[in-house]
């Protein structure tokens, strides 16, 4: 486990009649208190910085490492997962995601994707999200001028040229537009969750009566669906969906 983040750069508050102390001292108290090994209280002072408003990856990385200490397995993958979300390519954070998923209970595979989905997910990532705008764009510009100069002409040679436009624009129109949903749901996290609770056990609808679905373990990762009431659908990496109670799956 990596060392916690000795720094973190918030603005202090503005009600200053209301707070006594700004997020930074709170901060390097709960470091202290970290070193000490008092883990719970750590981790009640950096909770309050978050439940102030502020948030930076160094404040979730160190409540990730108090969580982990205190043997919350769940909660710590949650807050290295929202420490990668602000800071994707710090080592630390990824390094402790790697080792706390290896501590997990569930090994579950992904539904496989189609070969060609997952040329188009490696060219999405290499590509800018303007570029794609601007290739999709550009391509139904030529798609429509295509089609428009083949309901004018009748010269057979031009013909056969426009029918190649056209059917080449087509291709470029759908996979832009392939890219377009896949880079956008790539940077969407608000639909992914981890499970926070030891054991869960989902239902196949929102009612505590109805029949289980599955049995999950803390620290996995699921998609969040809908929310009825107190109750969240979840869907796991190889497409079994359930329902579980808010309080148990936390959005990263």
């Amino acid at each position: 486990m990596k060392k916690f983040r000795k720094y973190i750069f918030l603005f202090p508050l503005f009600c200053g009649l209301l707070h006594s102390e700004t997020p930074e001292e709170i901060f390097s108290r709960a470091n202290e208190l970290y070193k000490a090994g008092n883990y719970l209280d750590a981790i009640k002072e950096y909770e309050s910085i978050i439940a102030s408003g502020y948030v930076s990856y160094e404040l979730y990385y160190n409540l990730g490492n108090a969580y982990y200490r205190n043997g919350q397995l769940g909660k710590a993958i949650l807050n290295y997962e929202r420490a990668a979300v602000l800071n994707p390519r710090e080592p630390d954070v990824q390094h402790n995601l790697k080792l706390c998923y290896l501590k997990t209970v569930d090994r579950i595979e992904s539904v496989p994707e189609l070969f060609f989905i997952q040329w188009l997910r490696v060219i999405a990532s290499l590509l800018l999200p303007e570029t794609v705008l601007y290739s999709f764009l550009s391509a139904w510009i030529l798609l429509f001028l295509s089609l428009a100069i083949m309901y004018v002409t009748r010269k057979e040679n031009i013909l056969r040229i426009l029918k190649v436009m056209f059917a080449v624009s087509l291709i470029f129109v759908i996979l832009s537009l392939l890219m377009m949903g896949i880079q956008t749901f790539r940077e969407t996290t608000k639909d992914k969750g981890i499970i926070v609770d030891k054991v869960v056990t989902a239902k196949t609808s929102p009612d505590s009566k109805s029949i289980d679905a599955f049995v999950i373990h803390e620290g996995l990762k699921v998609k969040i669906g809908d929310m009825v009431d107190n109750w969240v659908k979840i869907i796991l990496p190889d497409g079994k969906v359930g329902w579980v109670y808010s309080y148990q799956c936390e959005r990263i």
